[in-house]
């Protein structure tokens, strides 16, 4: 710390002068989250991260149990809209409504990793904090996909199928690529994040899947 010609001193301001919105707070919260689990994430080295005071997320928070869930609501919250709405109205057959809300959701997970990233780390165990995730938005979420799988199954337009069999199949399987980024790096040179890596992947995704499923196809 250095003094001015004028008497002002410069250098690194006081933690607690820092600017910083509770919006950014949550998100490197959330990113913390999940990137270490819940047990792996210390609030002091969070405030010290992000340049403020090594109190100020307790007074804001709580506790970093009032800072989890505050992140999760924020983060989760989010996804329930986009994927509640990841329906096409212009689009009259409820199969391509299967095939485009499975592009949406893909591309949505290439746009935020970390919420699969938490879900991989929160679904190993049973517990509280899985289960305010589940109940509150994992559920909510996929209610609309579930009602038009029993609709297709119902009018034969695909092979039964479960919601949880469906939901496995793109949210943990067909993301893989965005959530473990490094790993997919190693096959190719393509980067699995490169918009149009995955524009090219979700379709790919989505036209795979309801093949698959599609009882109706030309020349069967």
């Amino acid at each position: 710390m250095v003094q001015t010609s004028e008497g002002k001193r410069t250098g690194r301001p006081k933690a607690q002068d820092a600017p910083v919105t509770v919006e950014q707070i949550l998100d490197a919260a959330f990113r913390a989250f999940a990137t270490f689990g819940y047990d792996g994430v210390a609030v002091r080295t969070l405030n010290r991260e992000l340049g403020v005071s090594h109190n100020l997320i307790h007074q804001r928070f709580g506790s970093k149990q009032g800072l989890w869930y505050a992140a999760v609501d924020r983060a989760f919250s989010q996804q329930v809209t986009e994927l509640a709405t990841a329906f096409d109205p212009t689009l009259a057959d409820p199969l391509d409504q299967l095939n485009h809300a499975i592009r949406r959701f893909v591309r949505y997970s290439a746009e935020r990793p970390e919420l699969l990233g938490l879900m991989n780390i929160e679904g190993r165990v049973d517990s509280e904090r899985l289960d305010y995730i589940y109940d509150n938005y994992v559920a909510p979420a996929l209610t609309p996909l579930g009602r038009l799988l029993d609709y297709l199954t119902a009018n034969g337009r695909i092979r039964p199928i479960s919601l949880r069999a469906l939901f496995f199949l793109i949210a943990h399987g067909a993301t893989a690529p965005f959530t473990l980024a490094p790993l997919a790096r190693h096959f190719d040179n393509a980067e699995p994040l490169h918009p149009s890596q995955v524009t090219e992947h979700a379709a790919l995704t989505a036209d795979v899947i309801t093949s698959g499923l599609r009882l109706d196809a030309p020349g069967r």
